[in-house]
């Protein structure tokens, strides 16, 4: 049987293939994935020829090379240029990929795609979004939504799918909380590094500033929260998780130590 002819790896491609990258938990780069599968046939692609990048990326992702984790080593000098590329300028490139990516499964500007359940791609309706004031939104209608919608499936990826401090596996109870505040750091609002994936619960907690994470990443509670003890179900959700650091990303997103740092600094409420 002769073989398929191959497909030329273009800058579309790349880019799509880089935001499918920062969403797929770590464990399912692999042809056999349905998403992948799906995503490769829209593409024109085999889905191992896009799992085998996927794989190429990996080898690259300096979580994965602190872990020992090498991917395939079959990595171009153009897979290393387009991921510093994207990395380096995800500002612009993670919406632009993410438009990308919504064009291969629907033209409807209502409806984002979500990766969150394994091996299923969900339309979903696009969240109400109460997008921020300041010099970068004159734009954000469309593009913030793009934007934050890879923020969020980044995130939640990275995480595997489950808060970083409670394990909570319910992809509609998680939030890709922002550690330095979105409305200040229009620069950090799509940085992989300024996220953390909570429960609902948890990302609100982080948000006012009654919990926070020390430099050693465990759970902070503040005296805010103390205010409300004794209170049975408020301290079973936090109380057995003080002191105890948080779950770690398989990949790509390892919390900054500076982002955490301001949160503490700047937003705790001690």
């Amino acid at each position: 049987m002769s073989r398929a002819p191959s497909v030329k790896w273009t800058r579309e491609h790349f880019l799509i293939a880089l935001n499918l990258y920062c969403k797929l938990p770590f464990g399912q780069l692999h042809k056999g994935n349905r998403i992948i599968q799906d995503m490769a046939a829209r593409m024109g692609r085999t889905a191992n020829s896009l799992a085998m990048k996927l794989c190429n990326f990996a080898s690259l992702d300096p979580v994965q090379k602190a872990r020992g984790v090498k991917g395939l080593v079959g990595a171009t000098p153009q897979d290393r240029a387009m991921w510093n590329e994207f990395h380096k300028q995800m500002s612009r490139l993670a919406p632009e990929s993410e438009a990308m990516l919504h064009d291969l499964f629907t033209k409807d500007d209502a409806s984002e795609i979500d990766f969150s359940e394994p091996g299923r791609v969900r339309l979903e309706p696009s969240r109400t979004l109460v997008t921020p004031t300041g010099p970068t939104e004159a734009e954000a209608t469309v593009r913030v939504r793009r934007g934050q919608q890879f923020f969020r499936q980044a995130i939640l990826g990275a995480y595997g799918v489950r808060c970083c401090i409670t394990g909570i596996p319910v992809p509609r109870l998680l939030v890709a909380s922002h550690i330095k505040p979105w409305r200040d750091f229009p620069e950090d609002r799509l940085n992989p590094r300024n996220g953390l994936c909570l429960s609902s619960l948890h990302d609100a907690a982080f948000d006012a500033g009654l919990i926070t994470l020390d430099e050693k990443l465990a759970v902070v509670l503040g005296k805010g929260l103390r205010a409300y003890f004794p209170q049975p179900v408020l301290e079973q959700n936090f109380v057995p998780y003080e002191g105890k650091p948080i779950r770690l990303p398989d990949k790509l997103a390892e919390p900054d130590p500076g982002c955490l740092s301001y949160h503490r600094e700047n937003v705790f409420t001690g």
